[in-house]
């Protein structure tokens, strides 16, 4: 048994999330809904076992937990979105108050603090390069500690997946 203890980050600070036990039947739940998000709560209960209602129960506390999410992933560019990028910031002193600021803006879609040539990743999605310009010089570039940026913007998506499954 795996135990997770998820942690979820609004924008406005880190809070701790209650443990969850992550058993066989848990983390197969997670994989019929990472390759199916709107698979029925029957046809899972079906496959693994347990009734509607106790699927029901895990896969409520699994998403209270931030042990997952059931979203719809879109593709920015086919909803009206015309600019994606990954930005590299390079920053002196707390990277935590730069990545916290990050998660805060609407455009910003990923903050990762990383090693490397960048200590914080951030992935943002713009209307268009007016927004992205607007948004890297007014908004990111004067983050408190940022000394530098390098932004990649993205010419096409090539993949985007998120079934990789559970260990």
């Amino acid at each position: 048994m795996t135990t997770i203890r998820g942690v979820a980050n609004n924008g406005g600070g880190t809070t701790r999330k209650p443990s969850v036990n992550l058993d066989e039947v848990s983390k197969t739940i997670i994989e019929l809904l990472q390759h199916d998000g709107r698979k029925s709560y029957a046809s899972i209960a079906a496959e693994v076992g347990l009734s509607e209602a106790a699927v029901r129960q895990r896969v409520q506390r699994l998403l209270e937990a931030d042990v997952m999410q059931i979203v719809a992933v879109t593709d920015p560019l086919q909803v009206g979105f015309q600019r994606q990028a990954m930005v590299g910031l390079r920053v002196s002193g707390d990277m935590t108050a730069v990545a916290d600021a990050l998660t805060a803006m609407d455009e910003v879609s990923y903050v990762v603090t990383t090693a490397g040539s960048f200590d914080v990743l951030a992935e943002v999605v713009c209307e268009n390069d007016n927004h992205l310009l607007e948004l890297l010089t007014s908004r990111i570039r004067p983050l408190p500690g940022v000394t530098a940026t390098e932004t990649f913007v993205y010419l096409k998506l090539n993949k985007q997946l998120y079934n990789w499954g559970t260990r």
